[in-house]
């Protein structure tokens, strides 16, 4: 499974309150109602990066890798006799890269089984909203494929919004349970010095996270969210075809401790300033036991070109410490006993800098077709001071 940064998008659905009366009334003149399409959603990107830490070489060595991925979505609802509203979010994706650095696992061959792969993810979710309580419930089931991992995941949530709907709590706990094929480099397959596994084992690894959210309307023109993420990991959490060269020149198949404890905790906050600009900001401080402390800023002013169209110029901001298992190339010391020289488990700073277009249905349709509601395309630009960068072009396409 290859490392590559990662973007996401939130949508965010508010529901109409309605009376006991009104409801009563939809009730005596109900007719069964079948699922109907609410949104289709098409999303597709290519990202590329370089860098010269590969942690399969031992932190020194091309990261180039490139990935095209495309997701599509599909979102079905209805409505029951009591006017609630059942929902159904199916998503299938499917990744295509290719990683220079992969393919150093066996320098002797053409090219490694992993150098270039597929990942296939697809997930359902399913949710019920009671508009009168407030309330909606939801839980789904992920799945995600490549040559070397399988995962199962299952996530459960609850979220509850006030009688004047402006203020909003929810609580999600998802699971995810893994199985990483062992693949060692060349050199050390069949190493009996290696007692954590041996090449094309398979091993569990399993995640747990609960995530905890609460947002508040301040007035018309401030809201802003606070945010608590508790996460667990256990299980075989190193890369074993990542190297790791000691200070005799030594080489080992990297090894990390088999759990890890995570706490994020973030603040978002979005300010309307006039009926052009909407100013969105977050910050997340970050903790886990392997001694590592992150900050994330970012900054994301957006203008309205038109009634239908918009820019925005996001911008992100990282800075994260040293984990206490991380040593450069030839600089473990043989009595260590966890170690690794990933880098992206070094201290470092990074910067992310963007540029998003945004169109909506003028009643004509988006080239002129009728059914696409809305165009987003996005450019990022990811730096960091360990000389890393990447690029990733973004095209989402939301019909209705």
């Amino acid at each position: 499974m290859k490392k590559r940064i990662i973007t996401a998008a939130c949508l965010a659905f508010l529901f109409t309150h309605h009376s006991k009366a009104q409801n009563d009334s939809v009730s005596s003149n109900y007719k069964k109602q079948k699922l109907k399409i609410e949104e289709i959603n098409f999303i597709s990107s290519y990202y590329t990066q370089d860098g010269d830490n590969s942690a399969v070489t031992g932190g020194e060595g091309t990261e180039k890798l490139t990935d095209i991925a495309t997701n599509f979505e599909v979102i079905l609802s209805k409505r029951d006799k009591k006017n609630n509203i059942h929902s159904l979010d199916i998503n299938v994706g499917i990744d295509s890269y290719t990683s220079a650095s992969s393919d150093k696992i066996d320098p002797n061959t053409v090219s490694s089984a992993s150098y270039q792969d597929i990942r296939i993810y697809p997930s359902a979710n399913y949710s019920y909203a009671n508009e009168e309580k407030k309330t909606v419930y939801n839980g789904g089931v992920s799945f995600s494929a490549e040559y070397d991992y399988f995962s199962i995941g299952a996530n459960v949530g609850f979220a509850k919004t006030s009688k004047d709907n402006n203020r909003e709590f929810s609580v999600r706990g998802m699971a995810f349970f893994d199985t990483w094929k062992v693949i060692l480099p060349i050199e050390l397959r069949n190493n009996p010095s290696d007692t954590d596994a041996r090449n094309n084992d398979s091993k569990p690894r399993n995640s747990y996270n609960l995530g905890l959210t609460l947002s508040q309307v301040i007035n018309k023109k401030f809201q802003i969210a606070i945010l608590a993420d508790i996460g667990y990991q256990e299980g075989l959490l190193a890369t074993k075809f990542n190297r790791v060269y000691f200070e005799d020149l030594s080489v080992r198949s990297e090894k990390l401790p088999s759990t890890r404890f995570k706490i994020p905790v973030g603040i978002r906050g979005n300010y309307y300033l006039n009926d052009k600009i909407v100013l969105r900001t977050f910050y997340r401080y970050y903790y886990d036991n392997w001694n590592i402390n992150s900050h994330t800023f970012s900054f994301e002013p957006s203008y309205k070109l038109t009634e239908f169209s918009s820019i925005a110029i996001p911008y992100r901001f990282y800075h994260q410490s040293q984990a206490k298992y991380f040593d450069a190339k030839n600089q473990h010391q043989l009595t260590n006993e966890f170690y690794t020289s990933d880098y992206d488990l070094s201290k470092f700073t990074s910067n992310m800098i963007g540029l998003d277009y945004h169109i909506v249905d003028s009643n004509k349709g988006i080239f002129n077709i009728k059914r696409i509601h809305s165009l987003d395309l996005r450019y990022g630009y990811y730096t960091r001071n360990d000389g890393l960068s990447s690029h990733i072009i973004t095209l989402a396409l939301q019909f209705k």
